[in-house]
């Protein structure tokens, strides 16, 4: 899950820093769809009880992708990206227990939500970070509903997949046949230049996407998806300290507390009860 949240720290960002956002992460994802196309031959089918979760995985996807190129396109990559992704283990913890009859000791619930508040607290290092312009918040919240639900249709569904590389193959060569088709089709004007220009990064990205949320949803076929999602999310952490000490951004100290309340969380989530 650490070598998840390095990469997926690294797709976000690469897809914050595009001229297209919505085209860099359809290209990006059908680079991963050509790419999972030519392994499908080898893994096998899911259950026929995985697909209805397949289907509904890829129009969670949809709104989540929406969700989140409107709240970069409005709100700095600091603010949405911490925000969205520092939300989002606690309501899986809850739809998790709700819907998919997971249980969570007191102890783990505590390591969750301090883990998320040393997130979600990335957002105030410049202040509140609703004041002025409350738009990015709420983009921000709302990716966070969407990724809690395609992780928990994900979670269900290669619970029932029984080819656990099957159910992740699949779903991403489905992704890259529908949303990445859609958005070039949408696009296509603009499409093949951008990808001429672009296509370094939008292979090593869509790879990078693809083991990344590959790796998330393996661990989920075993592990609670809660503790899955709340040790995911220490990409905020990642990206957010990479800036500090590679890129010299400010507000060094602040970020270091905040990491250290994850990695408190972090551990109380892995106590035994």
């Amino acid at each position: 899950m650490l070598a998840a949240a390095f990469l997926h720290a690294a797709w976000n960002a690469f897809v914050k820093a595009g001229d297209d956002k919505l085209l860099s992460l359809a290209l990006m994802h059908g680079c991963s769809g050509i790419i999972c196309l030519c392994l499908l031959p080898f893994v096998p089918v899911p259950n026929p009880a995985a697909w209805p979760y397949l289907g509904l995985s890829l129009i969670l996807h949809w709104g989540y992708y929406g969700f989140l190129i409107s709240g970069y396109r409005v709100g700095d990559f600091g603010l949405v990206y911490p925000l969205a992704r520092g939300s989002a283990p606690l309501l899986i913890a809850g739809f998790g227990i709700l819907l998919a009859g997971e249980t969570l000791s007191l102890t783990v619930l505590a390591g969750i939500s301090l883990a998320c508040v040393g997130i979600v607290s990335l957002s105030f290092e410049n202040g509140l970070p609703w004041r002025g312009n409350l738009k990015p918040v709420l983009f921000a919240i709302g990716t966070a509903i969407w990724i809690s639900g395609y992780t928990l249709a994900d979670g269900l569904g290669v619970r029932e997949a029984q080819s656990k590389l099957g159910y992740i193959i699949w779903l991403f060569v489905l992704e890259a046949a529908t949303f990445g088709i859609f958005v070039s089709l949408i696009r296509r004007h603009t499409f093949k230049d951008y990808y001429l220009t672009h296509w370094r990064g939008l292979w090593i990205s869509g790879m990078v996407a693809a083991l990344a949320y590959g790796l998330v949803i393996y661990a989920m076929s075993t592990n609670t998806m809660a503790m899955v999602s709340a040790l995911r999310e220490t990409s905020v952490i990642i990206a957010v300290l990479i800036g500090g000490l590679m890129l010299k951004e400010r507000h060094m100290l602040y970020r270091m507390c905040a990491a250290v309340m994850v990695v408190a969380g972090i551990t109380i989530m892995n106590l035994t009860s």
